[in-house]
C-alpha cells in the first residue's frame, strides 16, 4: 500500500521502473489527474537513475 500520489500514465517510457506507476494502490489512493511528465522528463519519477530522467531533454513527445 502506497501513501503517495500514484501515476497512471501508460504511455510513459519510464513506467516499468517507476514506483509511482507500479506501487500497490490503497483503498483511497490519490492519483495525478494529468500525467506529470513533460516529454520524457518527469520530476515525479521515483526509481533508479532518477537524476538522469529529471535532466532529460523535455523537447520530445509532450504528454497530454
Amino acid at each position: 500500500m502506497a501513501d503517495i500520489t500514484l501515476c497512471k500514465d501508460k504511455t510513459c517510457p519510464h513506467k516499468e521502473r517507476c514506483y509511482r506507476f507500479n506501487a500497490e494502490p490503497s483503498l483511497y489512493q490519490a492519483y495525478f489527474i494529468n500525467s506529470p511528465r513533460k516529454g520524457d522528463k518527469c520530476f515525479y519519477y521515483w526509481g533508479e537513475n532518477a537524476k538522469e530522467i529529471w535532466n532529460e531533454d523535455s523537447s520530445n513527445n509532450n504528454a497530454e
